[in-house]
């Protein structure tokens, strides 16, 4: 099982649940103090292999490399989850200039899929499982092609996530178009309103409330961690693709969110702003 973002919240409960049913984690990660110690951890409860990578997903050229080194692996990859997001009150670039939300919660998931959709074809058995949420819904018009990287407009940390979200989305609908009838499985779940770290960029006062409001009303990460392991394994979803699911119930995405035309140009959009064939 591969997961981005597995030192913390959800991402550390599926690699403990993974872990704990036998699985060989990799896990992608910015820190890495914290994935040595996750890997320590993982070998000493359970015995398993356990391996990482060091990126920073808000870096096209981080992005690239490690696509590129996860296509390369002789192993198999069974299951691929794309766990890792935030959440910004105020907006931010990354060093590229790419817009923060965008980049770490869509297009990251996006050049990764696309540089090992064609190992994955390959294998003609894979999961891939995308942490959407249903916060796409806050984008309720949907998309700006036209304004990807909140250039044009007032930013809005909510309508930013729901458009990341969405863009997430709809790029499944491609990703699922390309993998058809070749075993491989491509799907988006909402995690719940679970406790995690994220948000912990926008300060005292957001902080303040997400630890006396946000959280109290959140329920532990091992929930999604059990949904995850779930929708990654199990028979009754064998087969399942391009579906959305609320923890493990299918549900039906806004409208915005399956629209095929504005589908197909994001994706064209999201080749130039990788720097892709």
């Amino acid at each position: 099982m591969v997961i981005t973002g597995g030192t913390s919240g959800i991402g550390y409960s599926t690699c403990r649940k993974y872990a704990s049913q036998g699985s060989k984690i990799l896990s992608i990660n910015r820190n890495k103090e914290k994935s040595e110690k996750l890997c320590e951890e993982l070998k000493r409860d359970f015995g398993i292999e356990c391996s990482y990578k060091i990126a920073d997903l808000s870096l096209l050229e981080d992005l690239k490399r490690v696509g590129k080194e996860l296509a390369e692996m002789e192993e198999t990859i069974d299951v691929f989850i794309h766990n890792a997001g935030i959440y910004l009150t105020r907006k931010k670039y990354s060093l590229e200039g790419i817009e923060m939300t965008f980049i770490v919660n869509y297009l990251a998931s996006f050049i990764i899929n696309y540089l090992i959709k064609d190992k994955l074809k390959a294998q003609k058995k894979a999961r891939v499982l995308m942490v959407n949420s249903e916060g796409h819904r806050f984008a309720v018009w949907g998309i700006r092609l036209d304004d990807l990287n909140w250039q044009k407009r007032l930013y809005s940390g909510l309508q930013a996530y729901g458009s990341a979200k969405t863009a997430q989305l709809l790029s499944m609908l491609l990703f699922d178009k390309y993998f058809g009838g070749s075993g491989v499985t491509i799907n988006s779940m909402h995690p719940g309103a679970v406790k995690t770290g994220t948000g912990k960029e926008n300060g005292r006062l957001y902080n303040f409330y997400k630890a006396t409001i946000i959280d109290k009303l959140s329920r532990s990460p091992e929930i999604s961690a059990e949904a995850l392991y779930y929708l990654g394994v199990s028979k009754d979803v064998e087969g399942l693709s391009g579906r959305f699911f609320n923890l493990t119930k299918e549900e039906k995405p806004a409208p915005p969110a399956m629209d095929m035309d504005v589908a197909e140009q994001l994706w064209l959009e999201s080749l130039r702003l990788g720097g892709l064939n």
